[in-house]
C-alpha cells in the first residue's frame, strides 16, 4: 500500500497578485500555478469578523477557483449580469477606500447607518461591484 505524506503538501505557486479593497472586505486575485503547470485564477474574499476587543480580529475566508478554460463562459455572465444591474440601477458610484480608521467611526455610528439604509431602498453591490465597464 502506497503512504502518502500530506504534510509536504505545499500550497500552490502564486505567479500573479492582486488586492481589491472593497469598504470592510478584501478580494485576493491570485493566479496560480497547478501541479501540472496550468495557471488558474483563485478569488478570496476575506471579510473581518467583528470579536471581543482583548481578541485579536479573526477573518472569515471564501474562495472560488476559476480555471482558464471557464474563463470566457464566466466573463460573458458577469459581463451579462453588471450589465443587468445597471440596466435596473443606472450607473454605480464608485465606493470610497477604507481604512482602520474608518472601523472606529464606523462602530459609532453603525446602528445609525443602518437605520437609515432600512429606510432607503439603495441596490446592495456584490462580489464584483469594483468591476468597471
Amino acid at each position: 500500500m502506497e503512504s502518502r505524506n500530506f504534510e509536504t503538501k505545499s500550497e500552490p505557486e502564486i505567479i500573479y497578485s492582486r488586492s481589491v479593497k472593497a469598504g470592510k472586505r478584501i478580494y485576493y486575485l491570485d493566479v496560480k500555478k497547478a501541479r501540472n503547470d496550468d495557471l488558474y485564477l483563485c478569488i478570496t474574499e476575506s471579510k473581518r469578523r467583528q470579536g471581543a476587543e482583548e481578541e485579536p480580529p479573526q477573518f472569515e475566508k471564501h474562495k472560488l477557483f476559476l480555471y482558464k478554460e471557464d474563463f470566457t463562459h464566466f466573463m460573458e455572465g458577469l459581463n451579462d449580469v453588471v450589465g443587468y444591474i445597471r440596466n435596473q440601477f443606472g450607473e454605480i458610484e464608485d465606493r470610497e477606500e477604507w481604512t482602520p480608521r474608518d472601523a472606529e467611526v464606523q462602530d459609532e455610528t453603525e446602528a445609525e447607518e443602518d437605520a437609515q439604509e432600512d429606510e432607503q431602498d439603495t441596490p446592495k453591490r456584490g462580489l464584483f461591484g469594483f468591476m468597471k465597464h
